[in-house]
């Protein structure tokens, strides 16, 4: 393999006068690195795109949005925020499906220094209440879905405007979506902060509650590079290896946006690159791998990039033999590990795509790390090298460095590291700590190329199709419940999803509880995709250590064996 070629490529590519230059900057109190040559805003990135304004850039169902008419709605939407008394610095909320009104809205806010709260499609009522009494925007953007959640906890809006989008009827308490685009205007010329937070995007907390994380524009705009700089130094190290010149121009994207748009996969990793290339985004209500296969045929599509699940459902699709799928080039994705076995389906099953990972959180704006094609078949267990923008490192229980190719916490540094949370300085100090190390929480090791292996998860987590789920909360859940003494939650290994929720119960003395009473409990107060599909009632105490600990890792041994 090309491992001497990719050196030689990081070399050429971030050393000085490179195109992807790294420099070691003061951001945020510390020296960091950075890409050199990034805009310092996403302003900046989308203002780049005028450029492409005759081009098809949204497309959803039967409707097309070309890059003019885009950027004239976000125009309008900045304006009109304007008027409403919305400043640089404040926050207005996006809560719906994946539908063009939210990237329209997401441009018009970052543009002009608002920052974006998304806001979990799949919540509840409670935890949207929750999410909008943390964060407090001035004006809340949702759909008929939402609205009926609203209408369910009206409290949770008390001096928040709403605004509905797609409203069959508009209430006279909700403006409609089609004032807002009236407003018309050019885009205020606003500067922006490069360290000010473009989005608040919400992880659940081990506390039981979720944690507004703060992706800065100059963390978004770097998780940009970061993913422009893999493509180009994977491609420079091809060419260096085989004489393999890569397409100039490279052809114009087409990419299916099939995972939420409130989340880094699909928002700063996917939307971005799409954009910033002056490409196609095909959005998806919700994920059908049969639907999925339909419009990659239609509209040409290139990229697919969700939760492994997806690509294991769309390869395996009785329609796929019947699809062409012709036009992929890549098919993928992160969210969670993707199994080895996926990697070389991938490249046996699709003529024409190669696969690809990255490895991420909402804490880092997107990816820490990023390996495709040649490099990925050939280390299909690994999940690439960490960016340049990083430093990257394996550490033990204290903290202290673990010599290569041990196994230890993954800590990195760099420019997409999140300010912190909300509202939450102890859990921002928790994270973040010496100098501007995130603790990752995952269990990794590093060879000597740099590329990284995850290999367990240090938090109390279930990854449940690329989303994260803590046992703390669906425990705290459980607990609610008046006839629950004793609770443990885990994950279940699940060929479909990667992990299912499983949750050993014990009632108290005198109570009954049942399977059915307990995920009705559960679906009232969090969102579906938490509520435990596995549950066991136990007529006995749950084992624990001497210190009083629940045996978790014991019981849920115990317990999957009986799945």
């Amino acid at each position: 393999m090309y491992y001497a070629e990719l050196k030689r490529a990081n070399n050429e590519l971030t050393g000085p006068g490179g195109d992807f230059e790294i420099v070691e900057q003061e951001i945020l109190g510390n020296r960091i690195r950075a890409w050199k040559n990034a805009p310092p805003s996403v302003r900046e990135v989308w203002l780049a795109t005028l450029e492409f304004a005759d081009r098809d850039y949204l497309v959803y169902h039967d409707e097309k949005l070309t890059y003019g008419e885009t950027h004239a709605l976000t125009n309008s939407v900045a304006n009109w925020l304007f008027q409403q008394g919305v400043k640089p610095g404040d926050r207005v909320a996006i809560s719906m499906r994946n539908y063009p009104e939210w990237m329209i809205i997401y441009w018009a806010c970052c543009a002009v220094g608002i920052t974006v709260v998304g806001m979990n499609a799949w919540w509840t009522a409670e935890e949207m209440a929750y999410a909008l009494e943390d964060s407090d925007p001035a004006i809340l953007f949702l759909d008929a879905e939402r609205l009926a959640r609203v209408r369910q906890k009206p409290d949770m809006v008390k001096g928040t405007k709403l605004v509905g989008v797609r409203l069959d009827d508009v209430p006279e308490d909700v403006i409609d979506w089609k004032d807002v685009i009236a407003t018309g205007g050019d885009l205020p010329d606003i500067a922006v902060d490069p360290d000010s937070d473009a989005c608040i995007f919400y992880t659940s907390g081990t506390t039981g509650f979720p944690k507004g994380a703060q992706l800065t524009h100059r963390g978004c705009v770097s998780n940009l590079f970061n993913m422009l700089y893999a493509r180009a130094s994977s491609a420079l190290a091809v060419m260096y290896a085989t004489g393999e010149v890569p397409p100039d121009p490279a052809p114009v994207p087409v990419t299916l946006i099939n995972t939420p748009l409130f989340h880094v996969t699909a928002n700063n990793c996917a939307a971005y690159a799409v954009t910033a290339a002056g490409g196609t985004m095909v959005l998806m209500y919700k994920w059908e791998a049969g639907e999925a296969l339909r419009l990659i045929e239609k509209h040409r599509v290139m990229t697919v990039s969700g939760v492994p699940v997806m690509a294991r459902e769309l390869i395996n699709h009785p329609d796929f033999e019947k699809t062409d799928t012709s036009s992929l080039l890549a098919l993928g994705g992160g969210g969670a590990q993707v199994p080895p076995d996926l990697v070389l389906a991938i490249e046996e099953k699709v003529s024409t795509a190669r696969p690809n990972t990255g490895y991420g959180m909402t804490e880092t704006c997107g990816i820490i790390t990023s390996v495709a094609a040649d490099f990925y078949v050939d280390r299909p267990d690994s999940v690439g090298p960490a960016m340049p923008s990083y430093e990257a490192k394996c550490v033990d229980p204290d903290g202290n460095d673990v010599p290569l190719g041990e196994r230890g916490e993954l800590w990195v540094r760099g420019s997409s590291v999140i300010k912190g949370y909300i509202n939450r300085p102890d859990a921002t100090a928790e994270s973040i700590t010496d100098g501007g190390w995130l603790h990752t929480g995952d269990i990794a090791k590093i060879d000597e190329d740099g590329f990284i292996y995850i290999v367990d998860r240090k938090k109390d987590m279930v990854l449940r199709g690329g989303e994260n789920i803590y046992c703390a909360e669906v425990e705290a859940a459980l607990y609610r419940h008046n006839d629950v003494a004793e609770c443990s939650v885990f994950g279940i290994p699940d060929e479909r999803l990667g992990e299912e929720v499983g949750a050993a119960i014990v009632a108290k003395p005198g109570k009954q509880v049942s399977e059915d009473t307990i995920r009705e409990h559960c679906g009232a107060i969090m969102a579906k995709h938490k509520v435990p599909r596995y549950i066991w009632i136990l007529d006995e105490p749950l084992p624990r250590n001497a210190s009083g600990k629940f045996l978790k890792r014991e019981l849920r041994d115990r317990l999957s064996a009986k799945v």
